[in-house]
């Protein structure tokens, strides 16, 4: 069981430093690894009996690594899931419609509430080496996907969510803005 760091530590708040392909097998069995823990979390029997709280994305730094890696586990239409496994991931073009989450973003690594809204891009695209699929992919990523994508990169940079939160209006509506 990967052990994931809360907000204090010191890897979640630097940027980190890309990864060498072709990818080494060890990094590749800790995104395996990742990405098994998110399925986990998302078991709510499995997850009760370790204590462990539901997620959608996890990035590298909070399981202590300081590369440029994230993991995805969404759920899709129809009982499907959109599964990542990126390497070196970067936004090359996003809209100018911004998108935000009505109930808020939450993070594995931080335990206490930090209620606002977070405006993002409400289209992404992305470039990345994606280990599933053993190759170099453009993701046209859009809504909720949009958002943890571009959550889970912010990782990678030190930016954890709160800090994206307006600190004197952190519930001030943009009308232009998507909820959902």
């Amino acid at each position: 069981m990967l052990t994931i760091f809360k907000d204090t530590a010191k890897s979640l708040h630097e940027r980190s430093s890309p990864v060498e392909l072709p990818l080494t097998v060890a990094y590749k069995k800790t995104l395996l690894s990742m990405l098994e823990y998110l399925k986990k979390s998302q078991d709510k029997e499995y997850a009760e009996k370790h204590k462990i709280r539901e997620g959608v994305g996890l990035a590298a730094p909070q399981v202590g690594i300081n590369k440029r890696m994230l993991v995805v586990h969404i759920p899709g239409a129809e009982n499907t899931y959109v599964d990542y496994a990126l390497v070196n991931p970067r936004i090359v073009s996003n809209s100018v419609k911004k998108a935000y989450l009505s109930g808020g973003e939450g993070c594995l690594s931080v335990d206490s509430d930090h209620p606002g809204y977070i405006y993002r891009s409400n289209k992404v695209t992305i470039k990345a080496f994606d280990v599933l699929q053993n190759k170099e992919i453009e993701i046209a990523a859009q809504d909720y996907e949009a958002i943890v994508l571009q959550h889970e990169i912010d990782h990678l940079d030190g930016i954890l969510f709160y800090d994206r939160i307006n600190k004197l209006e952190p519930f001030k509506k943009d009308e232009n803005a998507i909820e959902i």
